[in-house]
């Protein structure tokens, strides 16, 4: 007799609605199995027949981390196209590869943590590279065009669930998990929130990552926001998903907490699902929550909602409807089974590499051209120089390549290899110890060059160098090496076969790497001049290199007095025999110049192509801000000895955020972001005129540091950052990027229909070639009653036009478009008043121009009487920031640190007087309150200092003011703080 087929659980049934699955699926674990869940790496339930599930696998221009993909241009790149559709299948290809790397590898996750909606507020933070845009509505056009791609188009199944990063207000790596973010609420939602909010909106977003700096004094993972704003914009649930160590930063860097069981219940309450944390090892967060919940800091139903969440997603993947999932291969009803086939060989196409191409291309700006450009028809011939020239670099969050396309190779294959001369442009030098010897690379064997990462890794960070080459050595004969200088001071060595030098654990150096590259970089070194030569520091161990009898290395840690960088002298370093004790002094003996060999090549030229930029592993990357804007010194002299030598020269920035150069005497200069693996070749399609330029600037290029905002300083407002308020003039300014063409704008009209503005104007190619203009509509409030952007971005479209064509251009704006965040009322608010729309080809470059008049809704002075004021929703402030109210929620305002803090609170109505105010502080310290410019009415201090989060309510009469009538009607009010004082609100009676 055959046993009877156990019936399908709920949750296998792919004709109910996922939430009734889940609920099924959740009565059926376990309290270990779920709270097992709650680890990035999620164990399988055997029992249930579940299989492991890990959220988190990087795609921000490609599958990163798992060995050979598809690299697309930069993030910053991508933004710069300003072209939401390309970016769209720039998403789909990247998604199309996730499925197709993981039929054959399961450690290639689906849960894809990207894009980076991080808006490019400032220019020297080291992950620029990895932002669209300084603009929140560009910022979220280019995500959700991303998400989109990532997503898929099927009505039910995901191909890949995209998690954006990194939220919220998170623009240093200075201090990044201890510094705070004063964020006042008008940034907040007009600024930082945006980005977030439109893209999640759009439907395509699976969840966030917190970020791990502080926001307003309290940690992002235990942002109050997650539920306050995130979960209040969709349906659907989103899952957040830890950044990687940051619920152990909460109590080991933060202090924010005093117990681990407190981070992770606080984080979880908060909305964190997913916690990265100790690698693959689940343990410690597995405990850590156990411990919670026995002390009663959490409850299985807050455990709960996390891993439904989480499930949420898995299911949206197809994970549970193996037939029914159209990316898997299984076929869906209504989608052929051919289709999830396809997906399985969609890896490394024609199609791919045609896009990375288009993409590459899309993303070039040409900045200033005074006729050089284009080149065709070829010139007789062409110098290319630059540490960039012969270069194809990866960031941090690439795939492997599996082409790769240089500047110069484009050039060769354009223009033929024997119209083009290649000078890098670096000093070639020998290094020779004080015994006389020479630092010798030994010959490597004829194995296969090994590429970091081929392989692919979980967590590349834990990548370890070579160590089967052998070390250097020191000899009578010397190798002589690239010295590549980056900038401060920092270089790089590289041997004649292309290999950098590198330091292994062992800490040997070898000539062992393809690029510099890594979590921590050991491919950088530093000269420090020491008597009459110089000491070789490794950057990346922080210790001198050493000759010894078996090979060349970098100190033992603690077996050298190591000084200084900016007192090398301190070292004690040894010289002769005793040399193998100590660190080597080295005799830096140039044998080509490489300033000279620019000039030479330069003037042979007809044209001189100068590649310049940045290593996006070097001096500016994902742990280390920028110091400057300037181009490094070195990349400087080589760009004036090439122009020197010759007036045709093109300077092409390729670099991962802007730079400040004097464009003045260069005829032409280009900027594109590390464009991929088509990058060489999109080059040099547009320097010679086989495509007409037309990305655009993402973010604002500033002529000078003097004119950037302290990094920590995220008031855009108060600071007057970004395009939106800067009042100075920029090198080139945000939306800025020419043509090989010429675009004329016709009449620009807009009328007010009910909720939206009609605007619509015609863009016509004037000039003699086919090319793309992106059309950029602004609005400027005439007259506002708060400070309100110069210009703000409210649409744009990219076109293509042939010589002669005309194309309208209309948007439907909804009024919103137009509103500002009043903290006068707490919410959004349209002011009545005209608006100017101006449309262009830049922020700056205004060829069309109207004026609208909306009637909005007026304003309203502020109820102070019956609302009181909270300290945080100033008009102005001077010398405070914005801190936690709770661990848990609000604000306050306290002083910078040795500062007087005063905030300013506009149209204060106090009706028919007040004789009365309240404080709400904890602290130590003082506040005063005047009305106007007028004398200090009250001084309120409380008695005894007190835990910051423990707070008082003061009361004092508003003595100077005598009768109510004396304060009555409408007033400006001045609040004055000092001392270590959190003042949370005031309130006013009569």
């Amino acid at each position: 007799m055959t046993a009877p087929t156990p019936p399908t659980p709920p949750f296998r049934d792919p004709h109910l609605p996922f939430a009734k699955r889940i609920d099924d699926l959740l009565s059926r674990l376990t309290l270990e199995e779920k709270i097992g869940a709650l680890h990035q790496f999620t164990p399988a339930v055997e029992r249930l027949g579940i299989a492991a599930f890990r959220t988190g696998q990087e795609a921000l221009h490609g599958v990163a981390w798992m060995g050979p993909a598809t690299v697309f241009p930069q993030a910053v790149g991508l933004g710069a196209t300003w072209n939401p559709e390309l970016v769209r299948r720039v998403g789909e290809a990247v998604s199309r590869e996730t499925r197709a790397m993981r039929a054959r590898d399961e450690r290639v996750g689906l849960n894809v943590w990207a894009p980076t909606v991080n808006l490019l507020r400032h220019p020297l933070w080291g992950r620029n590279e990895e932002g669209y845009s300084e603009d929140p509505r560009l910022t979220s056009a280019i995500a959700t065009a991303y998400t989109r791609g990532l997503r898929g188009d099927h009505p039910v199944y995901w191909r890949t669930a995209p998690v954006l990063k990194h939220w919220l207000a998170h623009n240093n790596e200075t201090a990044r998990d201890t510094a705070s973010s004063s964020v006042r609420p008008r940034v907040l939602h007009e600024y930082d929130l945006r980005a977030f909010r439109d893209a999640v909106e759009a439907g395509a977003v699976a969840g966030v990552m917190p970020a791990y700096n502080l926001v307003n004094g309290r940690p992002n993972h235990v942002s109050p926001y997650l539920r306050e704003q995130l979960r209040t914009w969709t349906e659907e649930e989103l899952l957040v998903c830890s950044d990687a160590g940051a619920p152990s930063n909460l109590v080991d860097s933060e202090h924010y907490f005093d117990t681990h069981e407190e981070a992770v219940a606080a984080s979880l309450r908060a909305g964190v699902d997913s916690f990265t944390d100790h690698g693959t090892d689940s343990s410690v967060i597995v405990g850590r929550l156990e411990a919670a919940l026995r002390q009663g800091l959490l409850t299985e139903a807050e455990i709960d909602g996390a891993v439904r969440r989480q499930l949420s997603v898995r299911f949206r993947l197809g994970e549970f409807d193996p037939g029914e999932d159209p990316y898997g291969g299984g076929g869906s009803g209504g989608v052929p089974q051919a289709e999830g086939l396809a997906d399985e060989h969609a890896f490394d196409t024609p199609e791919h590499r045609a896009l990375a191409q288009e993409a590459a291309e899309q993303a070039v700006v040409l900045l200033k051209n005074d006729g050089l450009l284009p080149l065709a028809p070829a010139p007789a011939r062409v110098a290319v120089v630059g540490l960039l020239a012969d270069e194809c670099k990866l960031d941090w969050y690439s795939g492997a390549l599996i082409h790769r396309s240089t500047p110069l190779g484009g050039l060769y294959e354009r223009f033929g290899a024997e119209r083009v001369e290649f000078t890098e442009g670096v000093d070639r030098v020998l290094l020779r110890t004080s015994a006389g010897a020479f630092l010798h690379v030994p010959p490597a064997p004829d194995s296969p060059d090994e590429v970091r990462g081929a392989a692919g890794a979980l967590d590349p960070a834990l990548l370890a160098g070579r160590t089967d080459l052998a070390p250097l050595t020191a000899g009578p004969e010397g190798t002589e090496l690239a010295l590549v200088d980056w900038g401060e001071g920092v270089l790089t060595l590289r041997a004649p076969d292309g290999r950098y030098l590198s330091v292994a654990e062992d800490g040997y150096l070898r000539a062992s790497a393809d690029q510099p590259g890594g979590w921590v970089v050991q491919e950088t070194f530093r000269l420090e001049p020491h008597g009459g030569g110089h000491l070789l520091r490794h950057v990346g161990t922080g210790r001198h290199v050493q000759v010894t009898a078996d090979g060349v290395k970098v100190a033992a840690e603690n077996a050298e007095n190591t000084g200084s960088a900016e007192n090398p002298e301190e070292v004690t370093a040894g010289e002769g025999p005793a040399a193998a004790s100590g660190p080597e002094v080295f005799e830096l003996i140039v044998t080509e110049n490489g300033e000279e060999a620019v000039a030479r090549a330069a003037a042979q030229a007809d044209v001189v192509v100068v590649v310049a930029g940045n290593d996006p592993h070097i001096n500016g990357r994902e742990t280390e801000d920028r110091t400057t804007l300037r181009l490094p010194a070195q990349q400087e002299l080589l760009l004036r000895a090439a122009r020197a030598a010759n007036p045709n020269t093109v300077l092409a920035l390729v670099s991962a955020y802007p730079y400040a150069i004097d464009p003045t005497d260069l005829p032409a200069v280009l900027w594109t972001a590390h464009g991929g693996q088509a990058a060489g070749t999109a080059l040099a399609r547009v320097l010679a005129g086989d495509v007409s330029p037309a990305g655009r600037l993402p973010q604002t290029w500033y002529a000078k540091d003097a004119d950037l905002p302290g990094l920590l300083d995220y008031d855009v407002i108060g600071s007057r950052q970004t395009y939106l308020y800067f009042e100075g003039t920029p090198l080139f300014p945000f939306g800025h990027g020419l043509s090989y063409a010429a675009f004329a704008y016709g009449e620009l009209t807009a009328r007010a229909e009910g909720r939206t503005v009609r605007v619509s104007f015609t863009v016509t190619n004037t000039g003699a070639v086919p090319a793309d203009e992106v059309a950029q509509l602004y609005t400027r409030a005439v007259d506002p009653s708060v400070p309100r952007p110069l210009r703000e971005l409210v649409a744009h479209r990219r076109l293509t036009l042939a010589p002669g064509e005309t194309a309208e251009v209309v948007f439907e704006l909804p009024l919103s478009a137009f509103a500002f965040w009043d903290v006068a009322v707490g919410r959004w608010r349209v002011e009545p008043g005209r608006y100017e729309l101006l449309a262009g080809a830049s922020s700056t470059d205004v060829r069309q121009s109207t004026t609208v008049t909306l009637d909005g809704e007026p304003s309203v002075p502020r109820a102070v009487l019956e609302h009181g004021l909270d300290a945080a929703g100033y008009d102005e402030q001077r010398g405070t920031e914005i801190v936690d109210r709770t661990r848990e929620s609000g604000d306050a305002v306290t002083p910078a640190a040795g500062q007087e803090g005063e905030l300013v609170f506009w149209r204060c109505d106090f009706g028919e007087g007040a004789t009365e105010v309240t404080a709400e502080v904890s602290g130590e310290g003082s506040v005063e309150l005047s009305l106007d410019d007028g004398p200090v009415l009250a001084t309120l201090s409380p008695a005894a200092p007190s835990d910051p989060y423990d707070y008082v309510t003061l009361e004092a009469p508003l003595a100077r003011a005598g009768t109510p009538a004396a304060t009555a009607g409408v007033h400006q009010v001045r609040l004055r703080l000092r001392g270590a004082l959190r003042l949370a609100r005031v309130g006013f009676s009569g």
